[in-house]
């Protein structure tokens, strides 16, 4: 008996995998496996009511304390993707993971996704199954099928789903972010309306202030609390989503070049990098902020495309874990109007020294104000001399059509004329 594991949602597009998977591919069973990385609890019902209605063997994996160690990973490498912090990207290896999981325990001998051709997830999914001897199978992609044609195939299986109508929105959720596309929101001239949002109220002019203490690039307690990571992100989630922080509205390039409209919530990842950048700020010095710029990006890149296990992930980990042994301090971050802003930082590593820094201090450890006189005169010296020998060198003249004025010589030979 052959067993494929499909990564099942209860939706329609994994759904009508189910029966595909028997009868195009040959599988005598198909398994479901849902993995819990922060989604509301009535998508796991509807998976459980879908799965007992297809009489489909079902697993649901708890990855949500993993997920979160992931996305407090991203924290340290200051992780945003044009603009915003990755939420999606981070899960899906997460996910993949843990189908494998399931699938190897289960003796299976292919694992699936109902994924189309034309979104990141598949290449995520895939980036990890096909590091295993599975035979990796994405009907949706394979068939090429459309969601009419899904809706039609449906309700002549007789499948459990409500005619295909999954809401006006595409809504992906998990610990860290909510993403909000489709329907009216692919015309970038369309404003959204206040009802796609849940985690985040609309922007008012209460304040409140927020204290988030860091170890080592971690962030541990928040206003004098200590706290799990899964506990700290969904506290965070709420405290600033009340204060509407943390909503992107964007175009997105994805991987296979298709750019998109998209729409994110994420308080606790804006409170969060927003607090650890400016603690980094404070710690770091310029050449150190100045690279790991270059390595956060580079680390973003890869969690966006989902290759966290890439062997440059090695070597970036390996920077962004000797950087952030002095990143241990505390943030204070200002919650007012949908803006989250550092406005107080504290650290035993700051790199800082007020009496040095103050216009009311002469000196700093010796040096006196009037030693920058030399480097003053040397500062923008090269600057200064290549402008003047730009102006002092005669430059020829451009005719219209871009060519040289002036004499020019004939390069015909007196045979030709």
């Amino acid at each position: 008996m052959t067993r494929v594991a499909l990564a099942f949602s209860g939706g329609l597009d994994t759904t009508v995998c189910v029966p595909l998977l028997e009868e195009e591919y040959g599988y005598d069973e198909v398994i479901g496996v849902t993995v819990d990385v922060g989604q509301p609890e009535e998508e796991f019902e509807e998976a459980e009511e879908t799965a007992e209605a297809l009489d489909l063997e079902h697993y649901v994996v708890d990855a949500r304390a993993e997920f979160a160690d992931q996305c407090l990973d991203s924290v340290r490498a200051n992780a945003t993707y044009q603009g915003y912090p990755l939420g999606t990207a981070l899960a899906r290896p997460v996910i993949a993971e843990a189908i494998l999981d399931v699938a190897k325990e289960h003796g299976c001998e292919g694992i699936a996704h109902g994924c189309t051709g034309k979104g990141n997830d598949q290449l995520r999914f895939e980036a990890v199954w096909r590091a295993s001897d599975l035979e990796v199978i994405a009907p949706v992609r394979e068939l090429g099928l459309t969601r009419e044609w899904e809706m039609e195939y449906a309700a002549e299986k007789e499948l459990p789903v409500e005619g295909g109508n999954e809401g006006v929105w595409s809504i992906d959720t998990n610990l860290w972010s909510r993403s909000i596309e489709g329907g009216q929101l692919e015309d970038p001239g369309y404003v959204p309306p206040e009802e796609i949002y849940e985690w985040t109220d609309a922007p008012g002019s209460e304040t409140e202030l927020v204290e988030i203490e860091f170890e080592n690039g971690y962030p541990v307690a928040v206003d004098g609390e200590e706290m799990e990571p899964l506990a700290l992100i969904e506290h965070l989630n709420d405290l600033a989503g009340a204060y509407g922080v943390g909503r992107t509205d964007m175009m997105e390039d994805r991987m296979l070049g298709l750019k998109v409209r998209e729409n994110y919530e994420h308080p606790a990842a804006t409170v969060l990098l927003t607090a650890h950048e400016a603690l980094e700020g404070l710690v770091l010095t310029k050449e150190e902020r100045d690279f790991k710029t270059t390595v956060d990006n580079e680390w973003a890149q890869k969690g966006y495309e989902g290759l966290v296990d890439a062997p440059l992930m090695d070597s970036l980990n390996a920077y962004v874990d000797d950087s952030q042994q002095t990143v241990t301090g505390t943030v204070t971050v200002k919650l007012q109007g949908g803006q989250a802003r550092p406005v107080a930082r504290e650290s035993e590593y700051a790199v800082y020294s007020e009496s040095a820094a103050s216009f009311n201090t002469e000196t700093v450890d010796g040096i006196e104000q009037a030693d920058a006189t030399g480097v003053a005169k040397y500062h923008g010296f090269q600057s200064r001399l290549a402008n003047e020998v730009a102006n002092n060198v005669e430059k020829p003249e451009l005719a219209a059509d871009g060519g040289a004025t002036g004499d020019e010589t004939n390069t015909e030979s007196e045979e030709d004329e």
